[in-house]
């Protein structure tokens, strides 16, 4: 079961990172965990057994990485990348990724808690049931079949959170500083007017980083290992495995798997590139600002329909609802047990659905009956447009959760019909915005390591 899988400041007290430091030098020279310290002669007989509980792996600013940890998270990983069938990268390469990533993730949680980013227990639970949800489960099935995996669920929760609150990062350190000008919205439309289908890329990718400000001797060096990669790429190599060993990129253990991506949610290096590639065929090494990349076309696809002159012929519908918000006051089973309570009023035809949207809802939309207008693809979040989706003219939904609360929704009708001009440039601005995003993270990232203070206490290597 696939379930859910990074400018750090210096430290603001330099006592605290000077005794987490002195800490470090103190405990890392202990044995590892379990070992016995080796004696001789009449020391034997006379020393104390000391074991060690765990060791210090490393430090980020003012806090430590344990072996613990790290092997906790291999298994995860390990599990994971079994289950899809990826070839483990050999151990040394495996751990030394995990501890990158971990290395990254730690400073963008001490980034987050410094700008006071937090996600409490009941926005936490609603994540959680969305997943078990997602994952065609209730809670409990959901819990059971964790800890049948091997993750305790108290840990499995802190983990979302954790991918939760750096989400909020990334969408204030990121996303919310990404710009679009009317001219690039402009181009966009010109370079896409008279395309009859547009393509879907399925992708993997390789990615060495550069270090930020590298140096001319750093950027030759990271050039030396992505020629070396590529070599073994183009020996037959398996892409995945080596991705797993060798990739900087946030996906390197998925194999480097970016999935269906359209051209509007890649960098347009890879959009030039991909244009004149074969399914299966690897590209020669490729250098962004970010570092050294290889791509692997693994498919295509032209799943848009377009109509005569480029215009899009899009699905809309009409629909309206009830929605429930979830609140200290109103708890989820709250509100999904009062919008059952009037789907039955619905479905035995006891009241109108406009009258109890305007007595119940909680939407800006109650005035008007709950009606929402007519909805295009993208509008809503996916949790509604899949359930939205699943509805015929006419029908009512069962009760749905969404970040916002509970809804009772029902599709009024449907229809297809030309995107007008003002919609185009709103898709055309997403499609940018998608496009810049994906680089800005990573760059984002590149300098979120870069700027973190880490110190080595063992060789990965020791960990075994």
């Amino acid at each position: 079961m696939k379930i859910l899988s990074t400018t750090l400041k210096t430290a603001k007290s330099l006592s605290r990172f000077r005794f987490a430091v002195a800490l470090c030098a103190a405990i890392s020279v202990l044995p590892q965990a379990g070992a016995q310290v080796k004696t001789t002669g009449a020391q034997a007989e006379k020393a104390p057994r000391i074991y060690l509980a765990d060791a210090i792996i490393a430090v980020v600013n003012n806090e430590v990485i344990t072996r613990q940890e790290l092997v906790e998270r291999m298994r995860v990983v390990e599990r994971r990348m079994k289950n899809q069938g990826i070839a483990l990268p050999p151990q040394p390469e495996f751990q030394r990724q995990l501890l990158e990533r971990m290395i990254v993730d730690r400073a963008q949680m001490q980034l987050a808690k410094e700008y006071g980013i937090r996600v409490d227990d009941s926005m936490l639970d609603r994540a959680v049931a969305r997943i078990a949800e997602q994952n065609k489960m209730s809670l409990q099935e959901f819990r059971t079949q964790l800890e049948r995996e091997g993750t305790p669920f108290a840990k499995f929760r802190e983990e979302i959170r954790e991918e939760i609150i750096m989400q909020r990062l990334r969408e204030r350190e990121v996303d919310n500083k990404i710009q679009i000008t009317e001219s690039e919205v402009d181009n966009y439309l010109a370079a896409e007017q008279g395309a009859q289908a547009q393509q879907e890329y399925k992708l993997s990718h390789i990615l060495v980083r550069i270090p930020e400000n590298a140096t001319a001797e750093q950027i030759a060096e990271r050039r030396k290992r992505a020629e070396g990669v590529l070599q073994q790429v183009q020996a037959g190599g398996d892409f995945a495995k080596l991705a797993a060993t060798y990739s900087d990129a946030t996906d390197a253990l998925n194999g480097g798997d970016l999935g269906w991506r359209n051209p509007d949610r890649l960098p347009q290096l890879f959009v030039d590139t991909i244009a004149g590639m074969k399914q299966g065929e690897t590209s020669q090494l490729l250098k962004s600002s970010n570092g050294f990349h290889i791509l692997k076309l693994d498919g295509k696809r032209s799943p848009s329909v377009m109509k005569a002159g480029g215009a899009a012929a899009v699905q809309q519908t009409h629909v309206r609802h009830i929605l429930i918000k979830v609140n200290q006051i109103v708890s989820p089973a709250d509100a999904k047990r009062k919008l059952t309570e009037l789907k039955q009023r619905l479905d035995n035809k006891a009241a109108k659905f406009e009258d109890l949207a305007k007595l119940f809802s909680n939407d800006l939309s109650a005035s008007k009956g709950g009606d929402l207008g007519w909805i295009y693809p993208g509008d809503t979040v996916p949790e509604f447009e899949r359930a939205m989706d699943a509805l015929q003219p006419g029908q009512i939904s069962e009760p749905i959760e969404s970040p916002f609360g509970y809804h009772l929704i029902q599709v009024l009708e449907r229809k297809k019909d030309d995107v007008s001009q003002e919609r185009q440039r709103l898709i055309a601005r997403q499609a940018i915005r998608e496009r810049k995003l994906e680089e800005a993270t990573q760059d984002w990232l590149r300098q979120v390591r870069d700027r973190a203070y880490v110190e080595y206490r063992f060789d990965v290597s020791d960990t075994q």
